[in-house]
C-alpha cells in the first residue's frame, strides 16, 4: 500500500500552530522536515527519546542555557546561533573541548514558520562551524500570547583533558587579568535594534564560540588560572563573582579596556556603562604575571583576540571590591548590579 500523502510544510507563509506541539502527525512533519533535516547526525538520526552516545573520556564537563532574547534576530546574529555559542563558550570556559549540544524549543503559535526556519537553520550552522552535534532535543508550543516568538534551552556535554583545572576560586593576588577584545558589542547590537536606534557605524553582535580561542590560550599558558564569558551583567559583574568566589580585590586600568567608539558613543548616548553590558564573543582570563606576556600574545594571534588587552591584576583586599583607575587619575568602585540593565539580551 503507497504511503498516504502529505503537504510539506509550507516554510514561506505558514504558521507555528498548536498541532505542532500536539505529539500527532504535524509535529512528526515538524521534527522531521524541519529539525531532523537541518540538524542531522547519526545520533539524532536514531530517532529515539535519548541518544545514545559514545563515552567521550574520563572526564566531562556539562553545562545548559535558556535563551530569551529580544529581538530574535539582531545585528551580528539570532536566537539560534547564540543558542549554540552560549552553551559551547560556558564549556569552553572550563577548559572543555565541546561535543554534543541538545536543545529545547518553546514556540509560540503564529510564530511564522519562515521565522523558525531561519533560526534553526542558524542553529545548524553555527554547531558545524563550532563542531558539535545537536543530538536530541523537544519541541513545545505554547497559545498565542503566552509566549515571545520562541525560547531556546541548550545543553551541552564535553570533555575535559586530564590536569586542566579552570575555576573561579583560583585567582591570586598579583595575578593578571586580561580581556579578549572589545566590551559591550553584543548589548548595544541588540539594543539599536530593540530601540530602532541608528548609528554611523552600525553595532554588530560578537557571538561567537570561543573554544579554539579557549585552546590556543590554554596551551600558551599552562598555569592558567580560568576562564569567564562575561556576559549578562558584563565584565564588572563577572570580575565581582570571581573575587567573591577567590575571596580577593581586583584592580583595573580603564584606558586599557577596549571599547570601540561606536559602542561607547551608543553607551554615553543612553545613560550605560559598557563595563556592565553583555558580551557574547569575549573571554576573561587571569594567569600569573610570568606567563601573562604569552598568554596575551595566544589571544592577540587568534582571529576572535586581535584586540585582547591587560586589563589590570589581582589584588589583596577583604572586602573584594572591584575598583578601576580612571582617567583622571582617580578610582571607581565597580559593584555588582542592583537591577537588570538591558533586559532579554541573551
Amino acid at each position: 500500500m503507497s504511503k498516504p500523502y502529505t503537504r510539506p510544510l509550507d516554510l514561506k507563509h505558514g504558521l507555528v500552530n498548536l498541532t505542532h506541539g500536539s505529539g500527532g502527525r504535524a509535529m512528526a512533519q515538524l521534527v522531521s522536515e524541519l529539525f531532523a533535516a537541518e540538524f542531522a547526525n547519526d545520533w539524532l538520526a536514531q530517532g529515539n527519546d535519548q541518544a545514545i552516545l559514545p563515552p567521550p573520556g574520563t572526564r566531562i564537563a556539562m553545562a545548559t542555557d535558556s535563551h530569551v532574547i529580544s529581538p530574535l534576530f539582531f545585528p551580528g546574529g539570532d536566537i539560534g546561533s547564540l543558542a549554540v555559542h552560549g552553551t559551547v563558550n560556558d564549556l569552553a570556559m572550563g577548559g572543555a573541548t565541546p561535543l554534543y549540544l541538545s536543545a529545547g524549543f518553546i514556540l509560540e503559535e503564529g510564530l511564522p514558520l519562515a521565522d523558525l526556519a531561519r533560526i534553526v537553520r542558524s542553529m545548524a550552522a553555527a554547531a558545524r562551524d563550532a563542531g558539535v552535534a545537536i543530538v536530541t532535543g523537544d519541541t513545545k508550543v505554547v497559545e498565542r500570547g503566552k509566549g515571545d516568538g520562541v525560547f531556546i534551552t541548550t545543553t551541552g556535554v564535553g570533555v575535559v583533558a586530564d590536569g586542566v583545572k579552570l575555576s573561579g576560586d583560583q585567582a591570586r593576588p598579583g595575578d593578571v587579568i586580561l580581556l579578549s577584545g572589545t566590551l559591550g558589542d553584543h548589548g548595544m547590537a541588540v539594543m539599536s535594534q530593540r530601540e530602532g536606534l541608528g548609528f554611523a557605524s552600525p553595532i554588530l553582535s560578537d557571538s561567537a564560540a570561543l573554544h579554539t580561542l579557549a585552546a590556543s590560550l590554554m596551551a600558551a599558558c599552562p598555569g592558567l588560572r580560568l576562564m569567564r564569558d562575561p556576559t549578562r551583567g558584563g565584565l564588572a559583574t563577572t570580575l565581582n563573582e570571581i573575587a567573591q568566589q577567590s575571596g580577593v580585590g581586583m584592580r583595573l586600568q580603564e584606558n586599557a579596556i577596549p571599547v570601540q567608539a561606536s559602542v561607547r558613543a551608543a553607551c554615553e548616548f543612553l545613560g550605560l556603562d559598557p563595563l556592565y553590558i553583555a558580551n557574547e564573543g569575549k573571554l576573561v582570563a587571569i594567569c600569573p604575571p610570568e606567563q601573562a606576556a604569552a598568554a596575551l600574545a595566544a589571544l592577540q594571534a587568534h582571529p576572535l583576540g586581535q584586540r585582547a588587552a591587560i586589563i589590570g591584576e589581582v589584588v589583596n583586599d577583604a572586602h573584594q571590591f572591584v575598583r578601576v583607575a580612571t582617567d583622571f587619575g582617580g578610582e571607581r568602585l565597580l559593584d555588582w548590579l542592583s537591577g537588570e540593565m538591558l533586559p532579554r539580551i541573551c
